[in-house]
């Protein structure tokens, strides 16, 4: 099946190489592009794309107000993956708390901006690495929200198994082997975790039980290799195959 997908940036070029990149993959499919977040809107309900790529700075709507109006609408199918030059923790939560099914850093190779997109086509979300990195040595320090989560006495003990599973950006078939349960059995376990929880959807349960710091910190990952992070001013000029603002 081929993954619909929608581009959303002002800048020309940064456009014409990441569709470039999408194209070249035979289960993606560039289906339309847009130079400003009004205009993003308009082609999503249009076209409904499986994937919508949004920068967040953009002109006459911002990529996270048009992400809010893209998931707010009741009949809305596309997945949003944000991009961004600039990694500040206020766009990360207002992203999650959005239904954003993926942040990421402009610099991030092509093939990892591929993969964040089958990523979100599935209903997972996807955090960039380097963002990950912070958020959880900031939780380690003891920087974490409130103890005990809205909704959580009401999830019985499965129920928060799986949702730990959902955290963890595990498939329906993978939470069914590593419970010992069925398929079926995995999908009635979700549908109550969202009503219980008051979600939209797996992605919102994902930024829920991380924002809520039920998915315990471990030590933070090791930094990439460093040909990927000497020279930071290169990386931030360059982006999917064109120049980077």
């Amino acid at each position: 099946m081929t993954l619909r997908v929608l581009v959303a940036d002002d800048h020309a070029m940064f456009r014409s190489g990441l569709r470039a990149v999408l194209d070249s993959q035979p289960d993606l499919e560039c289906v339309a592009e847009a130079s400003d977040g009004r205009s993003a809107v308009s082609e999503v309900r249009r076209l409904r794309p499986d994937v919508a790529i949004l920068d967040i700075r953009m002109p006459l709507l911002d990529g996270l107000r048009a992400t809010e109006t893209i998931l707010a609408d009741p009949e809305n199918t596309t997945r949003v993956i944000l991009l961004t030059t600039y990694d500040q923790d206020a766009y990360v939560h207002r992203a999650l708390r959005a239904g954003a099914s993926g942040f990421l850093l402009k610099s991030l190779p092509p093939e990892e901006l591929i993969a964040a997109v089958r990523v979100a086509a599935r209903g997972d979300a996807l955090i960039d690495p380097s963002v990950t990195r912070r958020l959880l040595t900031r939780l380690a320090e003891g920087v974490a929200p409130p103890a005990v989560p809205v909704g959580l006495d009401d999830l019985t003990s499965r129920e928060r198994d799986v949702l730990l599973l959902i955290a963890e950006a595990c498939s329906n078939a993978e939470i069914a082997d590593r419970l010992g349960i069925g398929d079926e059995t995995v999908k009635s376990h979700v549908s109550r975790i969202l009503t219980k929880l008051h979600l939209r959807d797996r992605v919102q349960a994902v930024a829920y039980a991380h924002l809520h710091g039920l998915v315990k910190p471990t030590s933070p990952p090791p930094a990439p290799p460093s040909h990927r992070t000497t020279n930071t001013r290169d990386r931030h000029r360059r982006g999917p195959g064109g120049p980077q603002r």
